[in-house]
């Protein structure tokens, strides 16, 4: 085995000091095959339920009217869910793009969105209006405002009882950290949250971006009062075999309202071919709660290793798991792009590539990224990205299984060590 890791580039000492910290996880893994085994359960006990077929695997094109296949699949998720409806589309083009349909489909002009959790992810501030751009919430007549967080990153309860008002039409929780070193928030925290909120206004409607946190717990936003939650196929549900998409799911009055804004008013959810992506996408929700549990084992590798050489790290190596993303927060610029070639060079794919920082669309700093990925932009493969900005934070995610995750976090230390960045 360690010959193997050599001729992948890992050196014993690397090698070593991995498998020290692996052997002291037994247990917490354990953890996560049980849950990743009652989630497994539930997806199965929904594919059951709704009698999905080999024909749910056909293709349709064009207006795509009677999609048996593609119906079926919302019904899946909408039991894996609990929720009335869902909306899973191939026409979605990313999680930015769902959750742009949520919000454009529930809002009118005169309306408030209001952010509880402060600042949301960078691709969301132009599609809202913070950053001033063609088409946004803003353009539209839908104010904004938010609500920053406590310094020990809990709800500013206080505060978000002041910011809520006769406008207020909609609140939206971020689950994961994004580019923040803030802790992500777990299912019982947003449930807490959402109770609070609905006390105070209860005809308010509250949205839950669930990217990245999908099958990490037992439970989901939806199951503890979410009236919408929204998420990308090419993250955690989509197991890594879906090529695009995203989903919507919630009350049949919310998903029918973004629907109508995925194509257009009169139509909803009645068209939209699956051309094709049907049995991807049945078979990766079907694989996603043990691919995400491969990608949560190997972000608390990550936590363990960069923690014990001296690194922050959010969550820490012992915090309870409600993403799969891990914030290593390097400190300077060589050390992002350092950890990133690490994880360029353990990829199956383009792994002779070397990942440097580029103007992404979206983002106000330039952004470094590795994806050596079966399907372009796929954060349930292993990635690791970070803006060229301080505090200099390298966000790391994802692998379609535990020992490619760990192949990845070796990879990155290996790079930081050849570069004179750290010292085991």
């Amino acid at each position: 085995m360690q010959d193997l890791y050599r001729q992948l580039g890992i050196s014993s000492e690397v090698y070593r000091y991995g498998h020290e910290i692996e052997a002291s996880l037994e247990e917490r893994f354990r953890e996560f095959d049980r849950r990743a085994e009652y989630n497994q359960m539930k997806v199965l006990l929904a594919m059951q339920k709704n009698r999905v077929s080999a024909e749910c695997f056909q293709s349709s094109s064009g207006y795509g009217y009677n999609d048996y296949g593609r119906d079926t699949l919302e019904k899946v998720y909408s039991d894996t869910f609990h929720t009335e409806a869902c909306l899973v589309r191939p026409q979605i083009a990313c999680g930015t793009h769902a959750l742009a349909i949520a919000l454009f489909g529930n809002l009118r002009p005169g309306d408030e969105l209001l952010s509880p959790v402060g600042k949301p992810y960078d691709t969301l501030e132009e599609v809202i209006g913070i950053r001033p751009s063609r088409g946004s919430l803003a353009e539209y007549g839908v104010a904004y405002r938010q609500v920053e967080l406590l310094p020990d990153g809990a709800f500013d309860y206080e505060n978000i009882e002041k910011a809520i008002h006769e406008k207020t039409k909609m609140v939206t929780i971020q689950r994961s950290k994004g580019y923040q070193t803030r802790p992500s928030f777990s299912v019982k925290q947003i449930g807490e949250l959402i109770a609070f909120v609905k006390k105070i206004k209860p005809d308010v409607i509250c949205m839950v971006d669930n990217c990245y946190g999908e099958f990490v717990e037992t439970m989901e936003p939806s199951d503890l009062g979410a009236d919408m939650m929204v998420g990308s196929l090419i993250k955690n549900p989509g197991g890594g075999l879906a090529p695009i998409g995203g989903y919507i799911a919630g009350t049949k009055e919310c998903v029918e309202n973004a629907s109508c804004r995925m194509t257009c008013p009169g139509l909803g959810m009645e068209v939209g071919a699956s051309l094709g992506v049907n049995q991807a996408f049945y078979q990766g929700f079907f694989l996603a709660p043990m691919v995400t549990k491969g990608a949560l084992k190997g972000a608390v590798f990550a936590a363990n290793v960069y923690e014990k050489l001296g690194f922050p790290v959010v969550p820490n190596s012992t915090e309870s798991r409600h993403d799969i993303i891990q914030a290593v927060t390097l400190g300077t610029p060589e050390g992002v792009c350092a950890f990133c070639q690490g994880i360029q060079a353990a990829a199956p794919v383009d792994s002779f590539v070397v990942p440097e920082p580029w103007d992404m669309p979206g983002y106000d700093s330039q952004v470094i990224m590795a994806a050596g990925a079966f399907v372009q932009g796929s954060s349930i493969e292993l990635s690791a990205d970070g803006p060229m900005k301080p505090p200099y934070a390298v966000y790391f995610q994802g692998g379609l299984t535990w020992e490619h995750a760990k192949l990845g976090i070796l990879m990155s230390l290996q790079k930081l060590l050849e570069q004179g960045l750290v010292k085991l």
